[in-house]
């Protein structure tokens, strides 16, 4: 049975009836939710109804029955006539209206009290369990007073907080796990708090570690006895395999922990919903590694050369077993991993810039990349400056930049609006006298 316009908001009822569309009875509280800019589009006399999802959604995320809900985009879809369906996407506000620009934001914390700050700014929240144990719950100056226990109870927190609109990455404790039925109880237990529309499964890179050599990496040293590369395809693949597999169960996968830019074309190639170019920490060993190479090259002092030696074992560029390597092999390993980083500018984007041009030239329009992992006074700045290029605007929209809450929160000022504040408050309390 249909209904006419009479039966639904104002604004979509001067829509529809403008348009003499009718709506199917069942659909009519759903179809009121839909902007007016989407019905503009359909025939005159056309008949509408809304999808399964669609409804699904709604109730969900919207028992108010307001509008559709944010992190939603809407589209038609033939079925008898036209329905009207959602499908998630981050940029997207209330209503089905596109986000305020295409690059999105996002905020590595597990801290509700720090997201309810910025949580109308960003699209997505991203933890993991350093993130959510070492600097939330097993820290008492941020987690207030002991009042979250567990990861459960954090989420749900978070969720409320962030609403429909924004995905929540959250990583898998052990991705060494040999028990798949662990895994998927996990993930169970995020799709329960967040829902599959929310929930993104954080799956990492495995690196050459294999689940017998978990402990290892634990010790006292916390090194292996192998290089990074230095394992069997089984092991370097295995983040590959398992992020794989959840593509294939339908759930939507953030593979993190990538640092160079060789690693996001084989990425890629898992359909990850998410992939991720840390800055921070590679650019800083890229200029520890520089900085020795120069003082070996201006001096000779084999001193910088034993240096460097110990910070690549120190920080598994070598394997413990390499805590003697010959100096020259160390000298020459160190600047061929170096040369192809100083390839493109000295901001250490280089990855970054890798990883939007694949994005561009890859087939899977629905995957973004996740600048993370920046601080300082020019990380910032060098991303938003690299995104403005005319190179890089156009897939803005394929691009998230995540930092801390405080790290995001510092963008938002200058020395100048001291200045002027100072000029116009004195300028008030003149007035007030």
């Amino acid at each position: 049975m249909l209904v006419t316009s009479s039966d639904l908001s104002c604004n979509t009822a001067e829509a529809l009836r403008e348009r003499q569309i009718k709506v199917e009875r069942a659909s009519a509280e759903y179809v009121r939710l839909v902007h007016p800019s989407f019905l503009t589009g359909l025939a005159p006399e056309s008949e509408v109804s809304v999808t399964r999802r669609f409804r699904q959604i709604i109730d969900l995320f919207e028992p108010q029955r307001e509008s559709t809900p944010a992190g939603f985009r809407v589209e038609t879809v033939e079925n008898n006539g036209v329905a009207f369906d959602l499908v998630r996407d981050i940029s997207y506000d209330r209503g089905g209206q596109p986000r305020p620009t295409p690059l999105l934001f996002s905020a590595d914390t597990a801290n509700p009290y720090e997201i309810a700050q910025c949580r109308d700014l960003i699209a997505n929240v991203t933890c993991n369990p350093g993130i959510v144990y070492d600097l939330f719950l097993n820290n008492p100056d941020a987690n207030i007073g002991g009042e979250f226990s567990n990861l459960e109870e954090v989420l749900r927190a978070i969720a409320g907080e962030v609403g429909p609109g924004c995905d929540v990455s959250v990583e898998l404790h052990n991705p060494y796990e040999t028990d798949p039925s662990k895994l998927f109880d996990e993930i169970q237990m995020y799709e329960e708090i967040l829902s599959l529309y929310r929930l993104v499964v954080k799956v990492p890179h495995t690196g050459a570690i294999s689940p017998s050599q978990v402990e290892q990496l634990l010790s006292s040293d916390g090194r292996l006895d192998n290089r990074y590369h230095d394992g069997s395809p089984e092991d370097l693949l295995r983040g590959h395999a398992l992020a794989n597999k959840l593509h294939s169960l339908g759930h939507r996968v953030n593979f993190t922990l990538m640092f160079e830019p060789y690693q996001t074309p084989l990425a890629l190639q898992v359909h990850p919903y998410f992939i991720n170019a840390f800055v921070r920490n590679r650019l800083n060993a890229t200029r520890r590694i520089s900085g020795l190479l120069a003082a070996f090259e201006a001096t000779e002092d084999l001193w910088f050369v034993k240096e460097l030696r110990q910070f690549m074992v120190a920080n598994h560029y070598l394997g413990k077993n390499d805590v003697s390597l010959d100096l020259l092999e160390t000298l020459s390993l160190a600047k061929r991993m170096t040369a192809y980083r100083q390839s493109e500018c000295s901001d250490g984007l280089d990855s970054v810039r890798a990883s939007v041009r694949w994005l561009g030239a890859s087939n899977l329009p629905n995957s973004r990349l996740i600048i993370c992992s920046l601080e300082g006074d020019t990380m910032f700045p060098s991303v938003m400056s690299m995104m403005s290029d005319p190179e890089f605007i156009k897939l803005q929209n394929r691009v998230l930049v995540t930092t801390d809450p405080r790290y995001l929160a510092r963008w938002a000022s200058s020395p100048h609006v001291i200045s002027y504040q100072q000029r116009f408050l004195a300028a008030c309390k003149g007035t007030s006298e």
